[in-house]
């Protein structure tokens, strides 16, 4: 049925657009696409409003993103138990099959890919956007929660090991299908992966030629307690 895997793409769109970034930096007077890096994303949020607004993006990108993948379990779950007999959710109301068991599992992908595409390309604001990496990140923990924590593990170790969060979520995207093939998702899972960390890193392209050049901005260390300044 591929009405359904079209209306979850498409909330998860519309939820993935959602510019929380703009919001919370207009919230404190500043326009997100006249400063710095001209990103709405949490990390120029936060090197341009402050390290609070920029928690604050983050932790709204990471929830649109899994929100838009849970968003057909929740309604699996409101709706009630599967029919097993009709190998599918009911409507309530009507007794017609929603969607069935596989259909699930296309209305999830539908709504992670609709999510980072919406987060990337908002309609909201004239289509520009983030990245797609916290997005990303947030719905391939549900969608393959295990895959999703060890790419997270491979962003946390570089960022700390290196500094650079684009490096960090260049290596992130990377580590995608990789992590997926050995969790032994299934190959269309792997492939997803290897899509949308492709596209991850391909916004991350201005970012990859100022690393190779060595002008990329990185967040410094902040000194111990007691340590002077460096001369």
């Amino acid at each position: 049925m591929i009405l359904p895997i079209l209306i979850a793409g498409f909330a998860a769109y519309l939820l993935g657009s959602l510019p929380f970034g703009v919001i919370v930096a207009r919230a404190y007077g500043v326009n997100i696409f006249e400063v710095g890096s001209k990103n709405p994303g949490a990390t120029n949020v936060r090197r341009s409003v402050g390290k609070r607004a920029g928690a604050i993006v983050l932790v709204l990108d990471i929830l649109k993103g899994a929100l838009a993948t849970g968003l057909p379990l929740i309604v699996a779950w409101l709706i009630g138990p599967m029919d097993s007999a009709a190998g599918g959710w009911r409507c309530p109301f009507t007794g017609t099959v929603l969607f069935g068991a596989d259909d699930l599992v296309g209305m999830q992908i539908a709504g992670l890919v609709g999510s980072v595409v919406g987060h990337s390309f908002s309609c909201f604001t004239r289509f520009r956007g983030g990245k797609g990496v916290a997005t990303g990140a947030g719905a391939f923990v549900v969608l393959v929660p295990l895959t999703g924590l060890i790419v997270a593990l491979v962003w946390v170790v570089s960022f700390y090991s290196f500094r650079y969060v684009s490096l960090a979520s260049i290596l992130g995207a990377a580590a995608v299908p990789v992590a997926a093939w050995l969790t032994r998702e299934p190959l269309p899972i792997v492939v997803l992966g290897a899509c949308v960390g492709g596209f991850v890193i391909m916004r991350h392209r201005e970012n990859l030629g100022r690393l190779l050049k060595g002008t990329e901005s990185k967040f410094a260390r902040k000194p111990k307690p007691g340590t002077p300044p460096a001369a």
